[in-house]
Order: C-alpha cells, then structure tokens, then sequence
C-alpha cells in the first residue's frame, strides 16, 4: 500500500525552525513532483514549496522564499522542508503530496495534478 507520511510539526518559538519529513512507502520518491502545502484555520490551503521528478527543481511561494528550503533525502526516501525563521502566521496543518512520475511542478499551481496526499502534520509557531 503507498503512503506519505508526514513528520517533523510541533509547537516552536518565533524565529525558530523545524524540518518536515515527507516519507513515502510502498514506493520510491525519487522520481516523482513533491509539494509542500498548508492549511491554517479558516483559511484555504495553501501551496508553499514544490520540486519536480523530471529534474529536482525546487520552486517557492513568496510566503516560503528564503525562510524554507525542500531537498530530497534519496536514502531514506522522503523529502524535507527545513523551515527557520517561523512566524506565527506559519502555523497550519502542513501536507506533502505526490504527482505523476517524471512530471514537473506547476509553478502557478503547486496542487495541479497532485493526485496522492499524506494526512498531514501540525506545526505551531507561539510564545
């Protein structure tokens, strides 16, 4: 059965960082689109960060650019999001998902065409 799960959320300070796991089974990441998405109360999801299978290329919301960083792990197949410089307004329920295999992001639309959603982990940014 194919699975992501992510890994990494808890409560942190302003200015603190925290790195998200997104670990895939019954599959391997490599190869395929990975986005980072978030979700905070009241609000609509949002797309934060993306790298594509076809060639690893990582792109960036404005929310995200130069505070989070997404890299793949290729031996413990999952992709991170290192977030430092954590606001408040980061707080959310964060989200990996996965699109087809060789595909690249959408640079518009993170979720365009991802099709396969890990259930998410919580990340807190409070005094």
């Amino acid at each position: 059965q194919q699975q992501l799960v992510e890994s990494g959320g808890g409560l942190v300070q302003p200015g603190g960082s925290l790195r998200l796991s997104c670990t895939g089974s019954g599959f391997i990441l490599d190869y395929y689109t990975i986005g980072w998405f978030r979700q905070a109360p009241g609000q609509e999801r949002e797309g934060i960060s993306c790298v594509s299978g076809s060639d690893s290329s990582t792109y960036y919301a404005e929310s995200s650019k130069g505070r989070f960083t997404i890299s793949r792990d290729y031996t413990n197949n999952a992709v991170h999001l290192q977030m430092n410089s954590l606001k408040p307004e980061d707080t959310a329920v964060y989200y990996c998902a996965r699109r087809g295999y060789g595909s690249r992001c959408n640079r518009d639309d993170f979720s365009y065409g991802m099709d396969f959603w890990g259930k998410g982990t919580l990340v807190t940014v409070s005094s």
